[in-house]
């Protein structure tokens, strides 16, 4: 039986912490940042924990 792949997109959004809990990048950083405020800009740059409902089909991409 070979080794499964893993997702080359998924392993680009995702981390995995100590933990075992799956991290991600918050949306609307990438462009038309100069409209949005710093305050918003800060928030937006810390790392999100994936949404439960998520969680088992990000793993199965990452190969965990």
């Amino acid at each position: 039986m070979p080794k499964n792949k893993t997702h080359s997109g998924a392993k680009k959004r995702f981390r995995v912490t100590g933990s075992g809990k799956l991290m991600r990048e918050q949306t609307n950083k990438r462009h038309l940042l100069e409209v949005k405020s710093s305050r918003r800009k800060r928030r937006l740059s810390k790392d999100q924990t994936v949404a439960a409902a998520d969680v088992r089909q990000a793993k199965k991409l990452l190969g965990l």
